[in-house]
Order: structure tokens, then C-alpha cells, then sequence
């Protein structure tokens, strides 16, 4: 007999006060942007067993990967320090970028391999704040593909975007 398995929609602050230390969430993020540039919208769908949330928001004047990188920089931000994360995005910039790429920016002053400054260094140098002393592990995933749950962010950073305008 098959039994379904649901998911319980919880309000931010109920999802974190269910938290309890060395607890383990999973965390998709992600970007859109109507015309880069343009207006743009951004995501984190949190999950921990049966229990999800989800944050969001909107910037009038953007580009996508500035929308990929303040995703990943709202959801580690609201991640507690005792918890653990899985961050999935479907941005190799933001995977490689901050797992890789950064230290070698940090090292040549915020130089790119080419000599020339790198790109939202503003945002990169907030990721790499708010990730410290943090237990973060970074996955990339396909996007736009059957992952679900990053369907699902990436539904809300459109969503975003289209209530902003609605609210005028």
C-alpha cells in the first residue's frame, strides 16, 4: 500500500523554532531576472523532514546573477550557526564562485584570472561573510530539469518579481 508523503508549508519562523542544534536543512535557491538587466526576483526554499519554507524578494534594477547571489546570501544569512545546510543552486557561478573562485579573488585583490575586477564584488564579499563560521556545503544542480524542489524556488523568484509589480 503506497501512503503519501506530504509536506507541511510552515510560516519562516515557525520552520526555524522547529530547529533543534546539529539539525540538517536543505536550502534551493534561486535567481530570475525579466531582461538582464532588469527587474529581478530571488528565492530560498527551506526543507528539514516533513516541514518547508520558503523566503523571497525583489529589486527593480537588477541582473541574474546578482538575483543567483543574494539568494544564496538571504538563505545562508537566515541559516542559524548550529545547523547544518545544503545549499542546491542551479548557478555554477555561485557554486564554483564561492567554493572555489574566491579564494584566488581574495588573493589577487579582488582580481579576476584576467586581471580585471571581478563582477558583483560587493555581493561576493557578503557571501563569504555571512557563510563564516557557518556549516554550509554547496551543490550544484540541473536547472530547470526535474529537481522539484529547485523548480519550486525558481517558481517563487519569478513569483517575486510579478507581485512587485502588483503591489505597485
Amino acid at each position: 500500500m503506497n501512503q503519501d508523503f506530504t509536506i507541511e508549508d510552515l510560516s519562516f519562523d515557525e520552520f526555524m523554532a522547529s530547529l533543534k542544534d546539529g539539525d540538517k536543512i536543505e536550502i534551493y535557491t534561486d535567481g530570475s531576472c525579466m531582461g538582464n538587466p532588469g527587474p529581478g526576483g530571488w528565492a530560498g526554499v527551506f526543507i528539514f523532514r516533513d516541514k518547508r519554507t520558503n523566503i523571497s524578494g525583489f529589486e527593480k534594477e537588477t541582473t541574474n546573477n546578482r538575483m543567483e547571489l543574494t539568494a544564496a546570501i538571504e538563505s545562508v544569512n537566515a541559516v542559524p550557526k548550529n545547523i547544518h545546510a545544503t545549499i542546491y543552486t542551479d548557478s555554477t557561478y555561485v557554486k564554483n564562485g564561492i567554493t572555489s573562485w574566491i579564494n584566488l579573488w581574495k588573493k589577487n585583490n579582488w582580481r579576476s584570472s584576467t586581471g580585471k575586477p571581478v563582477k558583483n564584488q560587493d555581493l561576493w564579499e557578503k557571501l563569504d561573510a555571512v557563510q563564516e563560521n557557518k556549516q554550509i556545503e554547496w551543490v550544484w544542480v540541473k536547472g530547470h530539469a526535474n529537481c522539484e524542489n529547485n523548480n519550486n524556488a525558481d517558481f517563487i523568484a519569478r513569483s517575486a518579481i510579478v507581485t512587485s509589480y502588483m503591489k505597485g
